[in-house]
């Protein structure tokens, strides 16, 4: 009875709705009513407003009301046709009862949230398929309402009791899946840690050397995003678990930093890299103490102009502080040259200046690039991280939004580092030079390390030896490197100390023990010595191609769909479909048969449907 009176609805141009029902003594709805949806008067609570809501309520008298027998007989026992207002049947589409989502709508709109479409653009591709809008079942706010209410029940109500079910049920699927909440005393979320099992095997092949960075706002909560990054074998920043913090203070980072380290067993790492903050760095002494912490040289220099904008010789004293700090070779060497450039400018009652110094061991390269930090200089690949995750969330992405758009985003960096391990496994970069080192190097390194391997090959013909001195067994080289800089050359004298025996080399560039990188200064010494089989101690496992590692074995949970029985009945059947459709679609008389199959069961359906409005469509005649 309903169907058919929104049927006469829809071609007259007005919208229905159930008035009010009626059960039996069997608990059988027996009496119902169906009116316009302009039916009722206008609720007299908003008439004093200064700004009324509009209504749909006009008082219309149009209804028909019906009753059923204990068979199960509808009759319609009395008919309003008449409205008190106009009725347009082209807008007919338009109102609510008659607006609904197919399936194929619905699984598109949720796949496209799913790949970060934005809604507009999902709505968009619906309206072309369906050929125009008057062919639309539905508007952009209803596709806009479905996916708000699937994103709700994907994560439940409440934020705090929404990311803890979430996280227990990703937990209970993945035993290796790790995280942490942290209450306030009423009881509200304050911080969070989480990560997944592959990260957690990730940290033990590149864990050695980790930035920390969280300038990163991704929530309308202005949580800062604290993501712990890695470099991988291919030199990529990868993700070794992320935290959302409430504050920036000390007690935070203590927490977030023991939380981490509690999660990959108290094996803390080697070197740690941060910015200049003073309670990211009180939080690394308490919780890291025997962790080299270094701070951002990015974010320090890039301070500069802030400091000296006011400077006269402020172009000559950017440029006097970046060659001493990268070109110095020795601490001495720095630490004469810093002194020169406070006497040259009159620098010495600059605050700024005198903390950088008393903190250089932290920041200055020269003081620390006997240490391995795996090519990681700045807190750049932190931002790089972020930029990947700003194809997933944006400033008013939701806390709960947040941690399952983390899952979709790790998914896409886990599926490209796989792409590239296929090209190193695949693919091979021919050798530049002749030298048998050159090609050991080719057989085990990946493509984007052997790149960098090659490029010192290649620069060995820029490198002349001008001297050498021998003391017992180790021979000590002065090696000549000319260096191309924004179109000038420059010469600079490396010292190399190579011992025979051992086949160990030394340069006091330090390129390998701070990048993993032999430099091309030793190269040319070698080449010197014919040596044409580089000790294992050169080649690092880190950087190679042929090993196995235990996080590539690790799967990512991707359950983002939510489906229900009859929604993978559907993808079952669009599925079978489409193969169908792909197997016949060259042959005509299989095609129009197929074709013709369809429409007769899409016939069938419908008519079973609507044999009930049929029916009262009889007893409306003949009564």
């Amino acid at each position: 009875m309903y169907d058919f009176y929104k049927k006469y609805a829809y071609v007259v141009g007005f919208p229905v709705k159930k008035r009010n029902s009626k059960k039996g003594d069997d608990e059988v709805v027996r009496y119902m009513t169906l009116t316009c949806s302009h039916e009722g008067g206008i609720n007299s609570n908003s008439s004093g407003s200064l700004k009324p809501q509009p209504t749909v309520k006009m008082g219309c008298k149009a209804r028909i009301f019906g009753s059923s027998d204990t068979f199960g007989n509808w009759r319609i026992n009395a008919v309003n046709l008449d409205h008190n207002h106009e009725t347009s049947p082209s807008k007919s589409r338009l109102y609510r009862c008659n607006r609904h989502l197919s399936a194929h709508v619905k699984r598109q709109l949720q796949v496209n949230d799913l790949a970060g479409i934005p809604l507009h653009k999902s709505y968009n591709s619906v309206v072309v398929e369906a050929d125009r809008y008057e062919n639309m079942t539905c508007i952009e706010k209803d596709c806009r309402n479905y996916i708000e209410q699937v994103r709700c029940l994907r994560l439940g109500e409440g934020d705090a009791v929404a990311i803890q079910t979430y996280f227990s049920k990703v937990q209970a699927q993945s035993p290796g899946f790790f995280f942490s909440m942290d209450l306030d005393d009423d009881l509200r979320l304050r911080n969070v840690f989480w990560t997944d099992n592959w990260c957690r095997q990730a940290y033990k092949e590149f864990g050695d050397v980790v930035m920390f960075d969280t300038t990163y706002l991704t929530n309308k909560y202005d949580m800062p995003f604290a993501p712990f990054v890695g470099v991988n074998h291919h030199g990529q920043s990868t993700l070794l678990g992320c935290g959302l913090a409430s504050s920036e203070d000390t007690g935070t980072f203590i927490w977030l930093f023991r939380t981490w380290l509690e999660c990959i067993h108290y094996h803390a790492p080697h070197g740690i890299i941060t910015d200049q903050d003073r309670a990211m760095q009180n939080a690394i002494q308490v919780v890291f103490p025997n962790t080299k912490h270094r701070l951002c040289l990015w974010h320090i220099l890039k301070k500069l102009p802030e400091k000296f904008g006011y400077q006269v010789d402020k172009g000559s004293i950017f440029g006097d502080i970046h060659g001493l700090v990268y070109d110095s070779q020795s601490t001495g060497e720095f630490e004469d040259g810093w002194r020169t450039i406070i006497d040259t400018y009159e620098l010495h009652d600059n605050d700024w200046l005198s903390g950088l110094y008393e903190n250089r061991g932290h920041w200055v390269p020269c003081f620390f690039k006997t240490t391995f930090w795996a090519s990681m200089s700045t807190t750049q690949r932190s931002e790089s991280m972020n930029a990947f995750f700003d194809g997933y969330v944006h400033s008013k992405t939701s806390l709960k939004q947040f941690v399952k758009q983390y899952e979709r985003a790790l998914r896409n960096k886990v599926e490209k580092e796989f792409q590239v391990d296929f090209k190193s496994f695949s693919q091979m970069v021919p050798c530049a030079t002749q030298l048998e080192m050159e090609q050991q190097y080719q057989s085990v390194y990946t493509i984007s390390k052997f790149r960098e391997v090659q490029a010192e090959f290649t620069g060995k013909v820029y490198c002349d030896i001008q001297s050498t001195s021998k003391d017992s067994s180790k021979v000590t080289y002065e090696v000549r490197d000319t260096i191309m800089c924004e179109g000038h050359r420059r010469k600079k004298t490396y010292t190399v100390s190579y011992e025979r025996d051992e086949c160990e080399i030394i340069c006091n560039c330090h390129l390998f023990e701070f990048w993993g990188i032999l430099c091309r200064h030793a190269i040319t010494v070698l080449a010197l010595n014919d040596v044409t089989h580089i000790p294992d101690k050169y080649i690092l496992r880190r950087w190679r191609r042929d090993v196995r590692r235990a996080h590539t074995r690790v799967a990512v949970n991707y359950n983002g769909l939510v489906s229900t029985l009859a929604q993978m009945r559907y993808d079952e059947m669009s599925t079978g479909f489409a193969q169908l459709a792909n197997l016949v679609a060259d042959d005509e008389r299989r095609s129009r048969a197929i074709i013709e199959w369809i429409k007769c069961q899409c016939e069938e359906l419908t008519s079973t449907k609507s044999s009930i409005g049929i029916r009262v469509l009889a007893y409306w005649i003949q009564s």
